[in-house]
């Protein structure tokens, strides 16, 4: 419930959301949540406050900290610079192998209140080039990440999202204004995986990667191979396949799994993910995998 929380003291207007009589519609990705009152959607951030759309966690950071932005993963968008990561609570999508699930699943975490202005200035600080959005899904929080981005471009740092891309067309174009980067995840090319064990759509996520590289948006894209939900050959050529209808250019990156949270599989084959690595370079120009000791130089 609402009211066992510690919200925050910034005012900011919720978009993407509506009343209906007491509830509130949420329109900001494919679940359409209907909100009672005093209750939260199933992002566990945007709720509903006497019939009112809140988002009480408007300027909550769960983690700070400068990164190589080949971490991001971000290999062909300002290679071997330095980028401000900052990350959020809460996600639109409850994947049983998330590896970041204490603050993706959870609001109930430690962290500090900031305003945009103060995340620009530890950039400026820093002298970070980029900022990144990131660790949990940063687009449940749009009017924050909006108005950080709106700043980031009056001083000249770019704005990169990490992301699941599961969110509807109007608010999609209306963050991919301000984005310089994105890196998707594609966590699987079954729609009905994605439904039914990840709470997301797969075509809401192939029409974000489209829309990131019709718009000029440098687009990576990242599956995570997880043993018994998305390994399969068949799969992942599909997936290939896609990305290349899209352009051959975009970069693919194939990472390494390792159990967490409620998926007990053994850790992703490294022979496999590099078989599956040589195969996708049929198809794209750019394959590189993740999580098993390499990283380009």
């Amino acid at each position: 419930m609402i009211e066992t929380h510690e919200f925050s003291k910034f005012v900011r207007q919720p978009l993407f959301m509506s009343s209906r009589e007491e509830n509130v519609l949420c329109e900001l990705c494919p679940n359409n949540c209907v909100i009672k009152s005093g209750h939260f959607g199933s992002c566990g951030v945007r709720g509903n406050k006497g019939g009112k759309g809140i988002i009480p966690f408007y300027g909550f950071i769960s983690a700070l900290a400068i990164d190589p932005i080949e971490k991001k993963p971000l290999y062909h968008f300002k290679p071997r610079t330095k980028i401000l990561s900052l990350g959020f609570a809460g996600c639109n999508l409850h994947c049983p192998f998330c590896q970041n699930w204490h603050i993706s699943q959870n609001t109930d975490i430690s962290g500090k209140w900031m305003q945009p202005g103060e995340i620009i200035s530890a950039a400026l600080k820093q002298d970070t080039p980029s900022i990144a959005y990131t660790y949990s899904e940063p687009l449940v929080h749009i009017e924050y990440v909006l108005d950080c981005m709106v700043l980031a471009r009056k001083h000249g740092i770019a704005n990169v999202l990490v992301t699941n891309g599961c969110i509807k067309p109007e608010a999609a174009a209306e963050i991919l204004k301000l984005t310089d980067a994105a890196n998707v995840d594609l966590k699987t090319f079954s729609q009905e995986t994605y439904k039914k064990t990840l709470n997301g759509d797969l075509q809401t996520v192939m029409d974000f990667i489209a829309l990131c590289h019709k718009t000029g948006v440098h687009v990576e894209v990242t599956t995570l191979v997880v043993p018994d939900l998305n390994d399969s050959n068949g799969e992942l050529s599909k997936a290939a396949d896609f990305i290349a209808s899209v352009s051959k250019e975009i970069p693919w990156h194939l990472t390494a799994y390792h159990p967490d949270y409620r998926w007990n599989a053994p850790p992703t084959d490294k022979d496999f993910l590099l078989n599956a690595a040589k195969e996708a370079e049929k198809k794209l120009t750019f394959v590189h995998t993740g999580n098993i000791g390499f990283m380009p130089l």
